[in-house]
């Protein structure tokens, strides 16, 4: 059953939030467990280590979704993430239509050092490289979603 989505917002969407780095995205150096909720109130999503894979491992990251608007935070430890064409994060949103109008970076909260170029969407699907940057408990990223009128499936 498919309901209309109140118009541009994230909250009451499902989204499947996933750890990845690769070179080239058919055959990943890794892929994390991912993880599945409904986005609503608080923290969506705090990941920890996985165990290393292929000497990679998950960095503990903190991700808030609000209904026009997507955190993240590294509230432990520190370092810089490995470098390769995309190391990041997947939010994959389950919708069949363009969910993303536009993505910006909000730069009085962000402290992480990203561009524009690292952030991407394909349908409802938003990338997030975080390949080379740093990474503690001093750097955030906040991102102001555009969000289209997708229904709900």
């Amino acid at each position: 059953m498919v309901a209309p989505a109140a118009a541009g917002t994230l909250e009451g969407r499902t989204v499947t939030f996933t750890v990845m780095t690769w070179d080239d995205p058919a055959q990943p150096y890794l892929q994390a467990r991912g993880r599945t909720v409904t986005v609503g109130d608080g923290v969506e999503f705090g990941l920890e280590p996985e165990g290393f894979l292929s000497g990679l491992d998950v960095v503990p990251v903190t991700v808030e979704i609000a209904p026009q608007r997507i955190e993240l935070s590294y509230p432990r430890g520190g370092g810089r993430f490995y470098e390769a064409q995309f190391n990041g994060y997947v939010l994959r949103f389950e919708t069949e239509c363009a969910l993303f109008r536009a993505v910006r970076i909000d730069p009085e909260f962000t402290t992480m050092q990203i561009q524009d170029e690292d952030i991407f969407t394909e349908a409802g699907a938003l990338y997030i490289n975080t390949s080379g940057r740093e990474y503690g408990p001093e750097v955030r990223l906040g991102l102001d979603i555009d969000v289209g009128d997708c229904p709900i499936s």
